[in-house]
């Protein structure tokens, strides 16, 4: 591979540029290593290798440069190339003299990682570190090397986008082609439609090297892992989970450790809601952050790694609770699932907006979550994100890597009523980021090509509305349960959260007695995550309540003892 073609890695020391050449020549056959030896130095060659078309994947600086402050040079870097990942490695002699300064600075977003520059060959912990960040910048920034699903469309329409994010939830690298390009013209003919015969967009090659005209998303979910109804695990399974988000990926791994025949239901992507963060940082365990969608597809793999079984892109349609003994029975429209026990963990959705004007341009600018892939489309564009919580500052950090400029809009008089400080602190030092506080979205249109081009934003306070122009617009509103498939055994409260434990009405409890803390008032039915009334709605708590009903099930499953006589 030339030089040209690869992405670029800028190491950046005046003392030690030999060490990190020596270190990153491991990098060199699928990276354009070069060294420089000041911030201007940096600068300078980062301007013409974005001139001529090549991108930057990485900065590596060294704590103390000889012409400015290393955080000054990052800013001024990520003005030429914002979607670079910043990376500062300190010599053992000042790695803990320069610590104070740079980690309250790091944990307002102006750079990645903090490392100590290896003293020797083989400094597998400080390449993780490399590779990890590498990783995350080939995902969100880089277009795929290898393709696992190729996507065939004229235009990218609602249906093409909603596929691609599909694809992006999943951990699948996916292309785009059009129909007349050489993959187009292949993947059409392996249809085998009739001459003149125009195929219906878009055409999918998936993982399993079938191709298929596309009329939902659940066409290419079911292409690749099947229906319900071909569960065959001794015909009832002990456990089945209703959602693949957090809490559901948790019980999934501890029920299918622990010896339960396990079945996950997921009605969209793995990860649920949590599964679209671009990044969490605050998530135990991972202090460079990880992406929701990562996390994820490790929960996934290590759920699979113990015997799960997972059925995507079938929604939960109906719960027949099992009498006398017999199994519950979770219907969906490609079959029905027999369980002896059941947790419901199927999250919750973004409260629509209800704005006729916005609501008939989802796909076509208007998301409802981050929406990875239509992120990387608004470079040069103006973003608006709406939402106070996490998920929306997430969303809005890794907008900025793109856009011209984000707009962060929240009801509210302070964003940090919602959101985690160490978000709001990276969105107040943020370039690109802006937050506009009590105002709302009342209207949006489109421009001629039928995309988003302009929201009526309306102050709360004194009700002016002021018209802007705005390419992409991501809405995440907020938590609407999804419970409208649970039968009225199953108790919920006045806005549609599963009740479980204590918060079950007396009048429902038995014997005097309220349920556990997880379950429900259907006997071998449970509930955990952000569907459950009174979660804590983070992703860290839905994982420890996934992993806390296990126990309880096994309780449930547990046969009773028969007197002795």
């Amino acid at each position: 591979m030339a030089a040209g073609d690869r992405p670029a890695l800028i190491l950046v020391s005046d003392e030690h540029a030999g060490v990190l050449l020596e270190e990153f020549g491991r990098y060199e056959r699928d990276y354009d290593v070069r060294a420089v030896r000041t911030a201007w130095d940096a600068e300078v060659l980062a301007e013409q290798l974005r001139d001529q078309g090549v991108p930057v994947a990485m900065f590596v600086a060294e704590s103390a440069l000889p012409d400015m402050w290393v955080v000054e040079a990052f800013a001024r870097w990520r003005a030429v190339v914002p979607t670079a990942r910043r990376l500062v490695v300190a010599h053992i002699s000042r790695f803990l003299e320069d610590a104070p300064a740079l980690r309250p600075v790091m944990a307002k977003g102006k750079f990645d990682a903090y490392l100590l520059m290896p003293r020797g060959p083989r400094d597998e912990e400080f390449h993780h570190a490399v590779t990890e960040l590498l990783s995350d910048w080939g995902w969100t920034a880089a277009a795929p090397e290898v393709e696992s699903i190729r996507i065939v469309a004229p235009s990218v329409d609602p249906l093409t986008s909603a596929v691609r994010d599909f694809c992006d939830r999943m951990g699948m690298p996916h292309g785009l082609h059009a129909p007349g390009s050489p993959v187009g013209r292949e993947l059409v003919a392996r249809l085998g439609l009739a001459d003149g015969t125009e195929p219906t967009y878009p055409v999918v090659q998936t993982i399993g090297d079938h191709v298929i005209e596309v009329t939902s998303v659940r066409d290419v979910a079911v292409a690749m892992y099947g229906r319900p109804e071909e569960v065959d695990v001794d015909d009832v399974v002990d456990l089945l989970v209703v959602g693949a988000g957090p809490a559901g990926l948790a019980a999934a791994v501890y029920g299918a450790s622990e010896g339960l025949s396990t079945v996950v239901l997921e009605a969209e992507a793995v990860g649920g809601q949590a599964g679209t963060s671009s990044m969490i940082r605050n998530y135990l365990g991972f202090p460079r952050g990880i992406s929701g969608m990562r996390l994820a597809q490790r929960a996934r793999n290590q759920a699979v790694r113990f015997g799960t079984r997972f059925f995507t892109g079938w929604e939960a349609t109906a719960l027949v609770p099992g009498v006398d003994g017999a199994p519950h029975v979770v219907r969906t429209e490609g079959g029905d699932v027999r369980a002896r026990s059941v947790v419901v963990s199927c999250g919750v959705s973004y409260r629509r907006l209800r704005v006729p004007g916005i609501d008939d341009l989802v796909g076509s600018g208007v998301f409802y979550g981050s929406a990875m892939t239509a992120a990387r489309e608004l470079e040069g564009y103006d973003a608006v994100v709406v939402g106070g919580g996490n998920s929306a500052g997430q969303a809005a950090l890794h907008l900025a890597r793109f856009a011209r400029s984000v707009t962060v809009l929240v009801r509210r008089p302070e964003l940090a009523e919602t959101m985690s400080r160490y978000l709001v602190d990276e969105i107040r030092y943020h370039p690109v980021v802006t937050v506009e506080t009590c105002s709302e979205v009342v209207d949006g249109g489109a421009g001629p090509e039928g995309r988003l081009t302009w929201i009526d934003v309306r102050d709360t306070r004194t009700g002016a509305v002021r018209r802007r122009e705005v390419q992409g617009l991501f809405l995440l509103l907020g938590a609407e349960p999804r419970c409208e498939w649970l039968p009225p055994e199953v108790a919920i409260d006045e806005r549609g959260f599963v009740l479980t434990g204590r918060d079950v009405p007396k009048e429902l409890w038995v014997d005097g007695r309220p349920p556990a803390n997880l379950a429900t008032t259907v006997p071998g039915v449970f509930a955990a995550g952000d569907v459950r009334a009174g979660s804590m709605k983070r992703v860290a708590a839905a994982s420890g309540e996934g992993a806390s009903v296990v126990p309880l099930v096994h309780g449930w499953l547990a046969p009773v003892p028969v007197p002795a006589s």
